[in-house]
């Protein structure tokens, strides 16, 4: 890429940056809650850009001082200087070009939210349900190791342990950023613990990750929602078992029902079901971008389509693959103890790796 037109490109997020820092000091925009929280986050978005701008700006102006000076000076050790610092800056130069390019892509406007999650047995019988019990501890421990908190909204738990369905609600700094890509079809590999004859079986689960919607996200009329209340099931003592406490929620003109029962108190299990109504809502629409995108990458296929077989989890070989980007590695106890940050970040790096081929930038 040519340098003047990166710089093209920068001074147009620089005059854009200086725009929206403008609009966030005027009267009528911070009293419109709405548009002030968008443009808050669109300039936090914009600084890292502006401020690789500046770095390269400067290096392009050290670049040329060097080579005005290498052009008139006499004095050797001042040439040698001046060729030592072309040297360095013409290595360093396309990296940093290479770091604009990432930055100028356009970025998931959802990925800084936090995360709805479901997990859920598919086929395999009680061992699908054990398998799904094993991806939510994973879960839960990646959680603890990138210092989220999670929740759980609703379970229903298998006839021989795990969970034939649990929903929680994972809070923290670009979780939905980072959860998406676990979305589509985990299948595991392994004799369950019911073959008595040694055999090894395959099994599997499904996980979808929602990017969560705040208020501000979709507007959910109270006429439209039937409120339903009835005791929780499950683990909780008696005072879960036996109040009201536990909601089902039920979105009249879509049909979209949610149900809550992990807290013993009926308004905190009501804020936490609106908070995942709001979310199925708007994802509504959110799934028609997944769909769009799916058909673009194909480390991105879990994410539009939840149904696709993105990770095997092979027991008897020690073994993780995914299958997106065709990666395999032998540390399976690791990977089901929340090790897998390694995973998500050569996903990240082949989707950017297919992101900037399609980029005119």
């Amino acid at each position: 890429m040519a340098n003047n037109l990166i710089l093209e490109k920068l001074e147009g997020v620089k005059r854009r940056f200086n725009e929206v820092g403008e609009l966030l000091t005027r009267a009528d925009i911070m009293t419109d809650m709405k548009r002030y929280v968008k443009l808050n986050k669109e300039y936090k978005e914009l600084q890292p850009v502006i401020e690789a701008y500046d770095r390269y700006r400067l290096a392009l102006g050290n670049l040329k001082s060097a080579k005005d000076i290498l052009a008139v000076e006499k004095d050797d050790e001042m040439r040698e200087m001046a060729k030592a610092e072309i040297e360095e800056l013409t290595g360093k130069l396309p990296e940093m070009e290479e770091d604009i390019k990432l930055l100028l892509l356009p970025s998931d406007p959802e990925d800084d939210k936090n995360a709805i999650m479901e997990i859920r047995a598919g086929t395999g019988g009680d061992e699908a349900s054990i398998f799904a019990g094993d991806l939510f501890r994973m879960y839960t421990k990646f959680a603890e190791l990138q210092g989220w908190k999670l929740d759980i909204n609703h379970f229903s738990e298998g006839t021989a342990g795990g969970y034939k369905e649990i929903v929680i609600t994972v809070s923290g700094s670009g979780v939905y950023g980072i959860l998406k890509y676990e979305s589509g079809v985990h299948r595991v590999q392994r004799v369950p613990q019911t073959e008595t004859q040694g055999r090894v079986h395959t099994s599997a689960a499904t996980v979808a990750v929602l990017p969560e919607a705040d208020e501000f996200d979709v507007e959910i009329r109270s006429e439209d929602i039937r409120k339903d209340t009835y005791c929780s099931s499950g683990p909780g003592g008696q005072s879960v078992n036996t109040t009201y406490s536990a909601i089902r929620l039920t979105h009249v003109p879509t049909g979209v029902v949610v149900t809550c029962q992990d807290e013993k108190s009926q308004i905190k299990n009501l804020e936490k079901a609106m908070k995942e109504l709001r979310t199925r809502l708007y994802n509504l629409e959110y799934q028609k971008y997944l769909d769009d995108i799916s058909r673009k990458r194909k480390t991105m296929v879990s994410t539009g389509d939840r149904s696709a077989k993105i990770r095997t989890y092979n027991y008897p070989q020690g073994r993780m693959t995914d299958h997106r980007i065709g990666l395999t590695m032998y540390n399976l106890p690791s990977v089901l103890d929340g090790n897998i940050l390694e995973i998500i970040d050569k996903l990240q790096m082949a989707e950017n790796a297919e992101r900037l081929k399609e980029s005119t930038i």
